[in-house]
């Protein structure tokens, strides 16, 4: 079966500065991937390549076979490809339910979408899927506040049901525990291993419990560059990544 995502020697160069270097790596369909490091690690850049907000220096990406390397986001979007933010985008303005109904409509430029307010009620359809997603993300119980109402790790949780709305292959999570309360973590970690195995999941953390607890394949980057891969049992064993997350530095 073909990879969800495989990167071949991707590198993105700010002038004369190197923020992601040399790195390649595969997830296979259905995986749950980490991607961790120290802040200025490079995963960030990494993830901007991969979702097509920033374009590779050098190097390949390919989406379920199909280089996108050179394509725009929109186009990745087509693919499957899905992404969250650290920073929570969300409609503040509108309620739980209109945003959901939003995710599940998708990028179609349908005319419903100017009719937000009084159109999901009636599409009985679409309105079908949006309750699947708010049972799925544990919001059905918040389906009338607005979105800029909603608790921190609520908004986490709304964000991934927009995530997985509209059909998801490869769902990117850039530091979605970031700011969570413990009780909060663990939600959301929750969410995240039910989520559907059909759907490969991609994951930045900067907190290795949450990383260690969700994926099954790690993957460490230091200094823009991969210096470890396996299994969360023989990452949290590393000394190398132990130093890096000590602060140690990576190399001696």
């Amino acid at each position: 079966m073909v990879n969800a995502l495989a990167l071949r020697g991707v590198s993105k160069r700010f002038g004369g500065l190197s923020a992601v270097r040399d790195i390649s790596l595969e997830i296979p369909h259905g995986q749950r991937r980490a991607l961790i490091g120290p802040n200025g690690a490079g995963k960030t850049t990494l993830f901007n390549l991969i979702a097509g907000d920033l374009r590779a220096t050098n190097g390949q990406i390919a989406v379920f076979g199909q280089d996108v390397t050179r394509i725009a986001a929109h186009r990745r979007v087509e693919l499957g490809l899905r992404r969250t933010y650290q920073t929570s985008a969300l409609f503040d303005r509108l309620t739980v339910i209109q945003n959901l109904y939003l995710g599940v409509l998708g990028p179609v430029g349908h005319w419903t979408h100017l009719d937000i307010v009084t159109i999901p009620e009636r599409d009985t359809t679409h309105m079908e899927r949006v309750m699947e997603i708010a049972e799925a993300v544990r919001m059905t119980h918040r389906l009338e506040i607005t979105a800029g109402e909603l608790g921190h790790g609520e908004r986490r949780q709304l964000e991934l049901g927009l995530a997985i709305a509209w059909k998801p292959r490869l769902i990117m999570l850039d530091e979605p525990a970031a700011g969570l309360s413990a009780d909060e973590r663990g939600v959301l970690m929750g969410l995240i291993r039910k989520l559907d195995r059909s759907v490969s999941v991609l994951l930045i953390e900067h907190d290795m419990e949450v990383a260690l607890n969700v994926a099954e394949q790690v993957t460490v980057l230091h200094d823009g560059a991969v210096i470890a891969n396996g299994t969360p049992t023989e990452i949290s064993s590393n000394a190398l990544v132990q130093q890096v997350y000590l602060g140690e530095g990576a190399y001696e």
